[in-house]
């Protein structure tokens, strides 16, 4: 079973994603704020972490920086979950190592397949061919502003 750990101080986007990631059959962890995050990631060893950008305290980028950094979940593939749609936002999440970049408003029916097909990628070993095309993307739509 896909064990999905969403790290987000907004409680209605993690009730959000935990209804419909659990109605595709995947189990969902959830922590409201960064510190707390990077505890249950290092317990739960979660699949893929869906993980908010702007928090108080400890920010997303930092969670993802701390997360990548340690032995014991610099695997884990995360996703960022964010209302800062931005170009250089997005690329900044790409390089620091994350594998996707969610903006919000997102359509919740879409999170199960786009976790499914990353996870697959993923599993394949295209873990870093999925961020090159990511970055690729945005660049080339930064290169069009």
């Amino acid at each position: 079973m896909t064990r999905v750990l969403v790290i987000d101080d907004e409680a209605p986007i993690r009730l959000l994603c935990r209804v419909n990631l659990e109605a595709e059959g995947m189990e969902v962890l959830e922590a409201a704020d960064g510190p707390s995050g990077l505890v249950k990631a290092r317990e739960e060893k979660p699949n893929v972490i869906l993980l908010d950008v702007m928090m108080p305290g400890l920010d997303g980028w930092h969670v993802a920086e701390e997360l990548l950094e340690d032995p014991s979940t610099s695997g884990i593939p995360i996703v960022f979950l964010t209302a800062r749609a931005e170009l250089r936002d997005r690329a900044r999440g790409l390089d620091l190592g994350g594998i996707d970049y969610i903006t919000k408003p997102f359509n919740p029916v879409e999170l199960a397949p786009l976790v499914n097909e990353l996870l697959a990628r993923v599993e394949r070993g295209e873990r870093d061919e999925v961020r090159r095309s990511k970055l690729g993307e945005l660049r080339k739509m930064m290169d069009r502003e």
